[in-house]
């Protein structure tokens, strides 16, 4: 029998696009010998709406959109109801990035479900989401990282000059603004000084009610993809040359710019180093599947963690797939079907668990 596997993509979020095109790869990549795939488009307003067994490849990401006028809980009850075969053999692939999607919120859903699903779980991706938390943890265990502080929107709101000059006396300018709970480079500013560090502040604020502010570094921005469970381990760094001074949204998935580097030229202690480093900033962050570390090296080659992202793009070209295509020749739907096969391992394990008394 088929295992029937459910593709949940789209999301309320700002990635909502970059989602799509990650579900569009990764319906396409699938075995339809081995599966039946059944997309579930979640809309901008968060309504889950099933486009039923796909029977053929798409040609075009818009063709997984499918509005909707119910309402969230009854299509979420729907799905359950009447998409979801109760009794069969069954797993999730959550191609979701950013909020409600990679921060633990649908991950806790699929856990009271005890459906199998691929990734991260719960605490991971909530801490991850969280580069306030990420980074509070990275600093208990001493992983290097830049100097950053936060502040939190009610805090800001009773005394904005003392929140500024708490940054201003804790950080050396220049910074990165940026929302706390978000991905994809969204809401981020570098500033130079009082004035831009208020309006990077309010800007952030609009995509979250928590920021942080770190100082700016200059280094080589390397990303190595982590996948596995138990025994992880990490593929080759790769980089990208790009035009802009950081790497926001607009670079990434708009202008078509960027130029990858994979793998990167480093010498090969600071390669086995950033490789090893990627793998601990997993562990720590108790990651299962599959995460994205992203680490400077400076021109001294001093590492520096950045960030952990727990569902990273996963388009046919974004990195992760790319990087274990140099890593090890693992192809798209290799990768896909490894990340599913981890995903039933890892659920057999806590399905293992007690939840009585002995």
């Amino acid at each position: 029998m088929k295992t029937n596997i459910y593709v949940i993509y789209g999301g309320k979020s700002v990635e909502h696009e970059v989602s799509l095109k990650s579900g569009f790869a990764v319906i396409n990549s699938l075995d339809k010998n081995k599966y039946n795939i059944y997309p579930i488009y979640i809309t901008i307003d968060g309504v889950w709406s099933p486009l039923g067994l796909l029977e053929n490849n798409i040609e075009n990401p818009d063709e997984l959109k499918k509005p909707s006028s119910n309402t969230i809980s009854s299509s979420i009850g729907d799905f359950l109801l009447n998409q979801l075969k109760d009794g069969e053999k069954n797993i999730i692939f959550p191609a979701l990035h950013g909020t409600n999607g990679e921060d633990g919120t649908i991950q806790g859903m699929l856990e009271l479900l005890n459906i199998p699903y691929v990734g991260n779980e719960v605490l991971s991706s909530a801490a991850g989401m969280d580069k306030v938390v990420m980074k509070d943890l990275f600093a208990k265990y001493n992983i290097p990282q830049v100097k950053y502080t936060s502040i939190k929107l009610h805090t800001w709101k009773e005394d904005k000059d003392k929140v500024y000059g708490k940054v201003e006396n804790e950080l050396d300018y220049p910074y990165y603004v940026k929302p706390a709970n978000l991905g994809s480079s969204v809401g981020i500013n570098r500033v130079e000084n009082r004035k831009e560090l208020e309006k990077a502040v309010e800007e952030a604020f609009l995509y979250d009610c928590k920021v942080i502010v770190e100082e700016e570094l200059i280094a080589r921005e390397m990303q190595i993809s982590v996948v596995g469970n138990e025994n992880p381990k990490a593929s080759v760094p790769g980089e990208f040359i790009m035009e802009r001074p950081f790497f926001d949204y607009d670079a990434k998935y708009i202008d078509g710019k960027l130029i990858p580097v994979i793998p990167a030229n480093l010498e090969p202690e600071v390669n086995d180093k950033v490789r090893k480093t990627a793998v601990e900033a997993f562990k720590i962050l108790d990651c299962h599947g599959l995460a994205r570390v992203d680490i400077f090296v400076t021109d001294d080659n001093e590492i520096y963690v950045n960030e952990v992202n727990t569902m990273p793009g996963f388009t046919a070209v974004s990195m992760t797939p790319v990087l274990w295509g140099a890593t090890d020749g693992t192809t798209y739907s290799e990768l896909v079907e490894i990340l599913i096969q981890l995903a039933f391992e890892r659920h057999r394990e806590k399905n293992n668990l007690l939840n009585t008394r002995s």
